[in-house]
């Protein structure tokens, strides 16, 4: 695990060569307010490990309350990581000034003394991996009603990204842990560190895999082309995991049921897809609704991107304003399949490019390492 006291050992008060380049990039960032080191210190006691609610590859996360009151998520990236750069700046270029329901509120940053630091608003009930998929050891119950909204939530601030914002938005790292809920469950997206832009005129973009194995769509994790298809197919996996209430991959289960996705395609095709459905609900939900949720999940891992339908529409058949038996289901692309056709792939995946609606040629291009994980929310509740 890496050590982070480095973060905060004293500095110089003079900005090095980098966080000057980073105070530029901010400063041309609308809505993207400054917090001193100072205020952040004193709102999380010195960064006090009783404060920490959360932890990841990139930094830690801590519980502070700021002079007015407002408790906030304070994200510390680490001093010494340069994926820490790139994501920091893609955050606050991401979702700097965005507002809606059910994307996470990033309220500013800091670079002083060289910190990277991201300021959001605190959200009570953890992230769903922690709480729904965190092997029980939640107290939080998820009735049927609490995980359709949730459903439903992820789904139209997706929707959201995908269609309303301009330049359009490709998360690239929807999972359980990356879904944070609010006291009402009301569920955020957060963690906007891999996200890419999408101008209008871009179809796609070819780059390194950057991401979260299980959630990854199959032409991106083997041809590393990315559309906004690419967060369908990891939404579809969320869905499916919300509704069994189960992480997608559990190996102390039984070979036939450690893959949540073949678990689902082989239950479909025998017709007993609601078998899917989180026993400890004992029952107690809508039979109709649920199938179409499940069915709604196989329609957004479907192997050939063209036939996984938009946010949108997602959304409406989850609110039942659209019907699902309306498109033609047909098998996932499983993680198995995934890796046989990875392995058989040598091709490398050396830059990133752009791609025009009118030309077929490359028209940007960029350099993307490749990630396996973001920030992991290990703990959020309230420490008395």
């Amino acid at each position: 695990m890496t050590c982070f006291t480095c973060c905060f050992r004293p500095r110089s008060s003079f900005p090095t060569k980098q966080t000057v380049e980073i105070n530029a990039e901010i400063s041309s960032v609308q809505n993207a307010k400054l917090y001193s080191y100072k205020e952040l210190q004193i709102a999380t006691e010195n960064f006090s490990p009783a404060n920490k609610i959360g932890e990841g590859g990139f930094g830690s996360v801590y519980k502070g309350r700021l002079n007015n009151g407002t408790l906030m998520a304070i994200k510390v990236l680490s001093a010494q990581s340069e994926q820490g750069v790139r994501e920091f700046l893609s955050e606050i270029v991401a979702i700097s000034g965005l507002e809606h329901e059910n994307l996470v509120k990033l309220y500013g940053c800091c670079t002083e003394r060289d910190q990277r630091i991201l300021v959001y608003g605190y959200l009570e009930n953890n992230s769903l991996a922690r709480t729904l998929l965190g092997g029980r050891n939640s107290n939080l119950q998820f009735s049927w009603k609490i995980r359709t909204k949730i459903c439903i939530g992820v789904a139209r601030g997706l929707a959201f990204l995908h269609e309303e914002v301009e330049p359009h938005i490709v998360h690239r790292d929807i999972k359980a842990s990356n879904i944070l809920l609010d006291k009402d469950f009301t569920p955020k997206i957060s963690d906007f560190g891999l996200a890419k832009l999408f101008p209008e005129t871009i179809t796609h973009v070819s780059t390194r895999v950057a991401g979260t194995f299980g959630y990854l769509a199959p032409e991106y994790a083997i041809r590393g082309k990315l559309t906004r298809k690419a967060d369908i197919y990891s939404f579809g996996v969320l869905l499916l995991e919300i509704v069994s209430g189960r992480p997608n991959k559990n190996k102390r289960l039984s070979a036939e049921e450690q893959n949540l996705l073949e678990m689902a395609w082989t239950l479909y095709e025998k017709g007993k897809l609601v078998q899917l459905v989180d026993n400890v609900l004992d029952g107690d939900f809508d039979t109709d609704e649920a199938s179409r949720y499940l069915k709604v999940g196989l329609l957004c891992t479907q192997e050939l991107p063209k036939n996984r339908p938009s946010m949108s529409t997602v959304a409406k058949m989850l609110k039942g304003e659209a019907s699902v038996d309306e498109w033609a289901i047909s098998k996932p692309g499983l993680l198995t399949d995934i890796m046989t056709l990875k392995s058989s792939s040598s091709a490398p995946h050396a830059t990133s490019s752009a791609t025009s609606k009118t030309q077929d040629k490359s028209s940007s291009s960029e350099s993307t390492n490749t990630s396996h994980a973001t920030m992991t929310f290990s703990s959020i509740y309230d420490r008395s």
